[in-house]
């Protein structure tokens, strides 16, 4: 029998318990200033206990939310964090029982980086770019290179930047998730019209939506307290 392999594959080809926790609040629509002034004045409590790796707010696409990302190094740390949290009683009186009334929503997903991608950081402040994709059934090892080739297509035009490439493990499945960093919308919508005209991002691409379902695109705005700017 012959095995199919997937330079993009996770699990088994992570190299440590290292994943990643997507968490998407949706705030009431009047309610998002009172929501990051309440998260500024509280965070240091919640980053007390594990790394945050960035907070945004979403300027495009869907509209009154607040999406963060932690990084835990196995699910024990995670089960260890949450426990400690639910204990700690400065952060459930001064932010939790005051936070949750503001929002409709909260949702998680956990994912890993993928091994052909390392973690990077932005060169300085700017606006990030979440791409969500959906593949079709069948997992990495059937989509995974066309993919990594669109996605390498794309940052050798030097347009923007990329911050990392993350494969979900709980949520649903055959779900990708880019995240780009820009220097502002205009540079990247500059960008993106270059990059359309490469014939070499224009085959990769190509190559690659024959395995895609749907995609989303969202404009990130860093909050004032979040690592990545």
């Amino acid at each position: 029998m012959k095995w199919v392999s997937s330079s993009f594959a996770t699990g088994p080809r992570q190299h440590d318990g290292t994943f990643y926790e997507f968490r998407t609040y949706t705030v009431k629509p009047d309610k998002m200033k009172d929501f990051l002034e309440l998260t500024s004045k509280n965070i240091h409590l919640r980053t007390a206990h594990s790394q945050m790796l960035g907070y945004w707010t979403l300027e495009f696409g869907e509209l009154n939310k607040a999406f963060h990302i932690w990084k835990y190094e196995s699910f024990a740390q995670r089960s260890e964090v949450r426990a400690a949290l639910a204990k700690d009683q400065e952060w459930q009186e001064k932010y939790m029982s005051r936070m949750l009334p503001l929002l409709d929503k909260q949702e998680s997903e956990i994912a890993y980086l993928v091994p052909w991608c390392e973690l990077s950081s932005p060169p300085k402040t700017g606006v990030y770019e979440m791409v969500t994709f959906q593949m079709k059934p069948g997992g990495p090892a059937v989509w995974g290179e066309p993919f990594k080739a669109a996605i390498h297509a794309h940052m050798k035009t030097g347009y923007t930047k990329l911050i990392g490439v993350f494969h979900t493990e709980y949520g649903l499945l055959n779900r990708v998730h880019v995240l780009w960093w820009n220097e502002n919308p205009d540079s990247r919508a500059a960008g993106r019209h270059y990059a359309h005209e490469d014939p070499r991002v224009v085959a990769a691409v190509r190559e690659s939506v024959r395995f895609l379902e749907s995609q989303q695109n969202s404009l990130l705005i860093p909050a004032s307290f979040s690592p990545l700017k």
